[in-house]
């Protein structure tokens, strides 16, 4: 793995943890930070690993863009930037890995839609949510894209317009998590949660999350129609003949490479 300067990114077994390291600027999305972030995504989507761990190193998970860059940039700067965001969100969930988030604490603005965009999500219970450009005056106007479609519209619209906190368990109830667990189970939670979520053909898994994105938030005849075309075209994958196979003989699948 290539050398970073504002995150790490380390083999665990099968998984990659990618781990946002500039805690003295609160591992805010700056620049270089969404740069690297995103070679560091891309490198670890084509190698062996079966999931990605997005972790935070310091007092804060993430607190959203630099304000920094911000202050001194034009429109079409800022403009920039926010597209540079938007392209690591989307690689997120592109990237044929399951991405699960590790939220220890605060995770806010561009920081909340982090882990709003990532496909699973577990936080210890000191971990804090929100999206405070409400009670600012540079609204989170992106950020709210990922959090409106994990919570829903009135629950958007409370943390979007108050911009206060919600706490790890709200965030659970809520949908913009999976669980909340004690601080000193995380990793445990976030390993087992990624085990069991990476279990099968990879080949297969990996089509699965592509096809679970393009189906969401589409009108139920349009789900369909692209959930049944790429599920019969898959059933003639090796993936899928070896699935089929091992059921019907009573044994443990061999996944093609």
């Amino acid at each position: 793995m290539a050398a970073y300067e504002h995150l790490t990114v380390a083999a665990r077994g099968p998984s990659a943890w990618v781990t946002l390291n500039h805690p003295e600027r609160r591992n805010a999305l700056s620049w270089s930070m969404l740069r690297e972030l995103h070679k560091a995504l891309t490198e670890v989507s084509d190698s062996p690993a079966t999931g990605i761990v997005l972790a935070g190193n310091g007092p804060v998970f993430c607190s959203g863009h630099d304000f920094a860059d911000v202050i001194g940039a034009d429109t079409d700067d800022v403009r920039e930037l926010l597209e540079l965001c938007t392209g690591v969100m989307r690689l997120i969930q592109s990237v044929p890995q399951i991405v699960v988030a590790r939220v220890h604490a605060l995770a806010v603005a561009a920081g909340c839609q982090l882990v709003a965009t990532c496909d699973l999500a577990v936080a210890g219970e000191s971990a804090g949510f929100a999206l405070p450009g409400g009670k600012g005056g540079w609204f989170c106007h992106t950020p709210a894209v990922a959090v409106a479609r994990s919570v829903g519209r009135k629950r958007l619209m409370e943390m979007a317009l108050t911009g206060d906190v919600i706490n790890a368990r709200t965030a659970a109830d809520w949908g913009l998590i999976n669980r909340v667990v004690p601080d000193r189970e995380l990793d445990t939670a976030v390993e087992e949660l990624l085990a069991r979520a990476t279990r099968g053909s990879p080949a297969s898994k990996a089509l699965g999350k592509q096809t679970l994105y393009a189906q969401l938030d589409r009108p139920e005849a349009d789900a369909y129609e692209i959930a049944g075309e790429v599920m019969a075209v898959s059933s003639q994958s090796p993936a899928a003949r070896e699935g089929v196979a091992s059921f019907l003989d009573k044994r443990a699948p061999v996944w093609p490479a």
